[in-house]
């Protein structure tokens, strides 16, 4: 049985240049190694070279100006509750005797509970009214060491210290002393008062 015939011959095969068909094909280049035609990662333009913008937080006229200290004062811890009463020296002086002494014991507890209150430190009333019923002597020398530290925590020079309680022991034995440790350490509280604001004057 016969094989049928296409219908359309087959078209001949495009003719070949024979330098083309001579010359060999060479291999593609292979690709650049990285690095080097490309600029590696932090070889070029370094941060705040010319021609870039300045650096945030380096305004111009302060880079190298070392900044201004903190004042002495501001480096403590300040008093910031609310401030205790003033209270009138002489008439609690006169109080305390016709009490026969009773008055005393109210005054500590009134004015180391300020003193608690006010700065956040020291023996507050309930502690500073034990002590004084027990251990009377040391009550005067705890006082005035926490007045005189109200004003060192301002940085200011305290009038008074736990020194001061010398006037009252043993200053006790020449009749003044204690009054002259009243006065002092009293004015002193007072005055402390009155620069942060306080203008009354009372008793309790």
């Amino acid at each position: 049985m016969s094989t049928p015939e296409p219908p359309f011959p087959a078209p001949p095969p495009p003719p070949r240049d024979d330098a083309t068909a001579q010359q060999p094909t060479s291999p593609p280049p292979p690709p650049p190694a990285y690095g080097q035609h490309q600029q590696q990662y932090g070889q070029g333009q370094q941060y705040g070279q010319p021609g870039q913008p300045p650096g945030y937080g380096s305004p111009s006229g302060y880079a190298g100006q070392p900044m201004p200290g903190v004042p002495a004062w501001a480096q403590q811890a300040q008093p910031t509750r609310q401030p205790g009463r003033m209270r009138p020296t002489g008439m609690t002086i006169l109080l305390v005797i016709v009490t026969l002494g009773i008055w005393a014991f109210v005054y500590y507890y009134q004015t180391h509970e300020e003193l608690k209150r006010h700065s956040g430190e020291g023996l507050g009333g309930v502690l500073a009214l034990v002590i004084a019923i027990i251990f009377g002597v040391v009550s005067p020398f705890l006082l005035s060491n926490e007045v005189g530290q109200l004003y060192a925590r301002r940085g200011q020079q305290p009038p008074v210290s736990a020194l001061t309680g010398l006037w009252f022991f043993p200053g006790v034995f020449i009749l003044v002393g204690p009054f002259i440790w009243f006065v002092k350490t009293n004015n002193a509280l007072n005055e402390y008062w009155r620069s942060v604001g306080v203008t009354e004057t009372t008793l309790v």
